[in-house]
């Protein structure tokens, strides 16, 4: 019992030890070897190979610990001499953490995401603060946390802003009601924003006009489509291409 007990706290000592050096130094000998800054590619690999040997500890203390114990070692041998059994029931027990931790392992292979990259999944948009052998973690622009199994984020298609470059493309819809000018509205939404702005759908209740700018860091893409969402709204009713509340006015988005 006390064996036990012993290989159980020295497995959590290792891991507590472990991870103040990945604190401390890990990250400074990331950045050494590769002669400059993390990027985030070496961050997010960095990141599951923590957790991927703070688990393989944890799982050897306690196989170290369980082996103290005789009863333990008989059901040891009876598991063993009917291994396909015990391996089925196992494996559809642990099916969803299984699928979870090997899609954390293909995210940090592939990397179709990474830590601080700004994604769209499933109408959340915001910043991947963090990757774990189960999760990933999504900050939205309201600063609320979404938690994505890994699971869920290999089969699924996502938007990935910051792949390729650190800032972003945006644009703003705005409806006009079908008897207004859309040649117009779109010169006036060309005149407002500084910037291209085309007829995106016409539709019997009303044509969609779009207009974009000039790409924006990712944390302030929110704030700049409302601003100029805003100012286009403004101005088209200004110019009489818009009804006014209570008169059935086209919706912008």
């Amino acid at each position: 019992m006390i064996s036990a007990v012993v290989a159980i706290l020295v497995s959590l000592g290792i891991v507590w030890v472990l991870r103040r050096a990945f604190a401390r130094r890990g990250r400074e000998i990331a950045k050494a070897v590769m002669r400059g800054e993390l990027t985030p590619e070496v961050d997010t690999r960095l990141r599951l190979v923590e957790r991927l040997v703070y688990a393989l500890v944890i799982t050897i203390g306690i196989a170290t610990a369980l082996s103290q114990f005789e009863g333990v070692k008989d059901v040891g041998a009876k598991l063993l001499a009917s291994g396909a059994i015990a391996a089925a029931i196992v494996g559809f027990a642990a099916r969803q953490t299984l699928a979870n931790l090997v899609a954390g392992v293909m995210l940090a292979i592939t990397q179709p995401l990474r830590v601080g990259d700004w994604i769209l999944f499933d109408d959340e948009y915001g910043m991947v603060e963090d990757i774990t052998l189960n999760f990933v973690f999504l900050r939205t622009g309201a600063d609320r946390r979404v938690v994505i199994p890994n699971e869920k984020i290999v089969s699924s298609v996502l938007r990935n802003d910051t792949l390729v470059t650190p800032l972003v493309g945006w644009e703003v819809s705005v409806w006009i009601p079908p008897e207004s000018d859309a040649g117009r509205a779109a010169t006036v939404l060309a005149d407002e924003a500084g910037a291209p702005a085309t007829v995106a759908e016409a539709t019997p209740w009303g044509t969609r006009l779009t207009v974009g700018g000039d790409p924006v860091a990712p944390a302030s893409k929110l704030a700049t489509e409302g601003e100029l969402r805003g100012r286009c709204v403004a101005r088209l009713r200004t110019e009489g291409l818009l009804r006014q509340a209570g008169d059935g006015g086209a919706e912008s988005n």
